[in-house]
């Protein structure tokens, strides 16, 4: 019998189970099995004597974290966004920080699309008022929205998903802007077809668009980039979709503008505060509010769990990460 230690992994959330028979295969682990997110401090102790810790975007990784952690050497994020993690501290620490990547593209496209129809349609208000008995049959004028055949669609943040939210648009008759970057004015976004969608400035993209849906990463630059500023950029008559970073969206912004009237509506599934949300938006019937579901399928969330257990089996075992976050790692 071998007398080598197998090296030890911290999962900070409950996972599938064929995630978690990888992860047995290769090492020791220990599950945060409750529900809900460890404290700072279980988190920590937890992952004391740890090789790797598999996060999810609520863990702060930051850089007393990693003081803390010498024998960490992989931090594997089940995420896109990984704004919980101070990647230079990790870097400079040799600690590997990892997402997941494209795995997640189509699902959360597909929500972005349904919270599109949800808002512009009005399907929450229509199912409240079935469900509360106060549905007295057709009416002509009954919860009339907004077509979306003719229309334009502003993609403030042209990545992965906001690309595979745009390829859809043409099915719904819409129009295609998008945010250009500010580090390559010139570069060019096409569709599948070959043809250029429209790349916008911020002011012009507000401007113009009918529906303006939300993509970034949330950095310094993209905090409150939707704020009582921007929002009053928008037509009267369009609705705002944030499927990014809470903090990207002001709240406080949203909730003034649908008082006033400045924006048709708002479907958001992420916020500033999670799980708070500004108890303003609560008030508004064209507020269409989803609990963070971008990825929610099992086939999406399965792929991301096992995404993240590879990076981490590859690490502790001296390979490369199959997807490190930029500027992570150095091979």
């Amino acid at each position: 019998m071998s007398n080598v230690s197998r090296p030890r992994v911290f999962v900070s959330r409950r996972l599938f189970p064929e995630t978690l028979a990888l992860l047995e295969q290769h090492a020791e682990i220990d599950v945060f099995d409750r529900s809900g997110s460890p404290s700072a401090d279980e988190l920590l102790a937890r992952t004391r004597g740890c090789a790797g810790v598999v996060a999810q975007g609520t863990d702060r990784i930051d850089q007393a974290f990693l003081d803390a952690l010498p024998e960490l050497r992989i931090v594997a994020n089940v995420a896109v966004g990984y704004n919980n993690i101070d990647v230079a501290a990790a870097r400079a620490r040799q600690v590997v920080v990892t997402n997941t990547p494209d795995v997640l593209n189509e699902a959360c496209a597909a929500l972005t699309w349904a919270l599109i129809l949800g808002v512009t349609r009005r399907l929450g208000e229509g199912e409240r008022l079935l469900r509360s008995g106060r549905w007295e049959g057709f009416a002509l004028e009954l919860l009339l929205g907004m077509d979306l055949v003719g229309k334009t669609l502003g993609v403030i943040g042209m990545g992965r998903i906001g690309q595979s939210v745009a390829a859809k648009a043409a099915a719904f008759g819409m129009r295609v802007c998008y945010l250009r970057s500010p580090r390559r004015p010139d570069a060019q976004i096409t569709a599948a077809d070959g043809t250029p969608y429209e790349g916008l400035s911020l002011d012009e993209l507000l401007t113009r668009a009918d529906v303006v849906t939300l993509h970034v990463p949330l950095t310094t630059e993209t905090r409150h980039l939707i704020n009582q500023t921007t929002i009053r950029r928008m037509k009267p008559t369009a609705y705002l979709v944030n499927m990014a970073r809470g903090p990207v969206v002001e709240e406080a912004a949203v909730v003034s503008a649908l008082d006033d009237r400045r924006i048709a509506g708002a479907a958001l599934d992420v916020y500033e505060l999670e799980p708070v949300v500004h108890p303003g938006l609560l008030r508004f019937e064209n507020a269409l509010l989803a609990p963070h579901l971008g990825s929610a399928t099992v086939e999406t969330r399965t792929a991301m769990s096992t995404l993240a257990a590879r990076n981490v089996v590859e690490v502790i075992e001296g390979r490369p990460p199959l997807t490190p976050i930029p500027g992570s790692w150095v091979g």
